[in-house]
């Protein structure tokens, strides 16, 4: 059980305490204390007299709060449009095994696109924001159909009375003037693919892919008067040096960034156990590069370093995560219904079709019930209500069950989480000292 969770980073001391989602900065004999280190007497006196006067504002209690629970209604908010299951690229980590998912290399229809916006404004009830995510493979392969089904979609929200919130993710390879101008006019939110420096970027993506790529990526940002993109890479144990490839990105002129480690069982760039002490060292130096540009007033947002101690994640996304399988479904081609995208293709997960909508309810309802108290360990772990159990597709890939979080993923996932609240106490802090 752990209702607290003490740790150093960026050379302070913090001690989070997980039910009141509360960040306090400390001295180090504190920490020592609550990790169990030996103290002289007189130095554990002074350190249980300030725990204690914590423990009597509520903070630090010894039992676990009582489960926290809610009422889910199965109704939609949003489906990933596999607009193409082919691919211009290879990449060697691609789980969609460089386009088909184990499948044919196929686009979608229009006609399969506008039964999934169709199925998406009956079942979404009274949900008025919804998303779209245009997938593939690579979906700007399958352009002209992307349009049809946006157009489809502006018409059809309006007469509805809802709001159709659109993401293309794309490869950038096809980011002609063509498809800039049709993504910027329609204000598509962007996930681009780039892995960092051109060298990192070649071994996975393809040899010359770099330069194919970033003069597109920039030409579509810069088009764009809001930030309404995400420029995602992946890190392997290839380039466990990743924050060389943050700053490369950032000196490309990108500020919203995201680096999500490989998730690999067999690959000889998987990461693993012995990883780890490498790759936390890495993320408390991308923490340092991270505050340094903040505190120049030239920021950047990280997307594992964005959170917020005063709201925190809204309740059904703190014990369930993303909603895959049970709000939030995969398309594919041919109008398969899945989980989400990384189950597309996996035996036992095919979930109904965009013309009978959900048929497999008995594995809906157990999507839905897959909160982080069923999941292995997760219920006692300190940073669960920022994790939510992680990733159910990682799960299976890496254990064969959803309910079997991914081992490397939760410290990743921990490790990453306590950059992000050292980053926010020390803004906190900072923020402080300037008022005062």
């Amino acid at each position: 059980m752990a209702n607290w969770h003490s740790f150093k980073a960026l050379g302070r001391y913090f001690l989070f305490d997980v039910p009141s989602n509360s960040l306090f900065q400390i001295e180090e004999p504190v920490h020592q204390y609550l990790n169990q280190a030996v103290l002289p007497d007189l130095i554990k006196a002074e350190v249980e007299l300030e725990l204690n006067e914590l423990r009597n504002m509520g903070f630090l209690q010894e039992t676990r709060e009582a489960e926290l629970h809610f009422k889910k209604e199965p109704v939609l908010k949003a489906l990933c449009l596999h607009a193409s299951h082919d691919c211009n690229l290879r990449c060697k980590y691609c789980f969609a095994g460089t386009g088909p998912f184990g499948g044919d290399r196929e686009n979608m229809s229009f006609e399969v696109g506008r039964q999934a916006l169709d199925l998406l404004l009956l079942e979404s009830g009274p949900r008025n924001q919804l998303e779209v995510d245009f997938f593939g493979g690579e979906p700007l392969l399958n352009l002209e159909v992307v349009k049809q089904i946006v157009a489809y979609g502006r018409v059809e929200m309006a007469k509805k009375g809802k709001v159709i919130n659109f993401t293309l993710t794309t490869n950038g390879v096809k980011l002609d003037p063509k498809a800039r101008e049709f993504l910027n006019r329609e204000q598509i939110a962007l996930v681009l693919s780039l892995d960092g420096r051109p060298q990192v970027n070649d071994e996975m993506r393809g040899k010359g892919s770099y330069e194919r790529i970033v003069p597109n990526i920039l030409e579509v940002v810069k088009g764009r008067s809001n930030k309404n993109y995400y420029l995602r890479g992946t890190y392997t144990a290839n380039n466990l040096d990743f924050t060389e490839d943050v700053s490369h990105l950032y000196d490309l002129g990108l500020r919203e960034l995201s680096l999500e480690p490989v998730v690999d069982k067999e690959a000889e760039y998987r990461l693993t156990e012995q990883h780890f002490a490498r790759i936390e060292a890495e993320y408390d130096k991308l923490s340092e590069f991270y505050l340094q540009k903040k505190r120049m007033g030239a920021g950047f947002t990280f997307f594992h370093f964005e959170i917020s101690l005063e709201h925190g994640p809204c309740l059904p996304k703190r014990l369930t995560g993303c909603g895959a399988g049970f709000d939030y479904f995969a398309v594919t081609p041919k109008g398969e219904l899945y989980p989400c995208h990384q189950f597309v293709g996996r035996e036992g997960f095919l979930m109904g079709n965009v013309r009978d909508g959900i048929v497999n309810d008995t594995l809906r309802s157990e999507f839905g019930a897959a909160t982080l108290y069923k999941k292995e360990g997760c219920a006692d772990c300190w940073s669960r209500y920022y994790c939510s159990g992680g990733c159910h597709a990682n799960a299976h890939l890496m254990n064969g069950s959803i309910y079997k979080p991914d081992k490397v993923g939760c410290r990743l996932q921990q490790k990453r989480l306590e950059c992000a609240l050292a980053l926010k106490g020390i803004e906190l802090a900072e923020k402080a000292a300037v008022n005062d």
